[in-house]
């Protein structure tokens, strides 16, 4: 799966993204990794907490296309209009 990540710069990811093969995937793929390091890890990883307080912004656009009851219940079985909808939601909620 990881081979099928669209080209970044980084990824924004929560404490359980952090393994050592994931961040390895992710470096083969010059791709930073922006994950902060598990409470049980013996060394601690840093990571650009600048950047990491912006997660907070993909975390309210999925809490708002959420409201919209059509994609929180996925009634659509296509995937084509599923995706169609989380569109049309996007743009509705970009505009108000």
């Amino acid at each position: 799966m990881i081979g099928s990540f669209p080209k970044a710069k980084a990824l924004l990811g929560d404490k359980g993204y952090d393994a050592d093969w994931f961040r390895a995937a992710l470096a083969e793929r010059k791709i930073k990794a922006c994950i902060p390091s598990k409470s049980n890890r013996k060394i601690t990883i840093p990571h650009d907490t600048v950047l990491y307080r912006q997660r907070h912004k993909i975390e309210n656009m999925f809490g708002k296309l959420k409201d919209w009851r059509r994609i929180h219940t996925r009634y659509d079985r296509c995937a084509h209009t599923f995706m169609s909808a989380i569109c049309i939601a996007a743009t509705v909620i970009f505009w108000l």
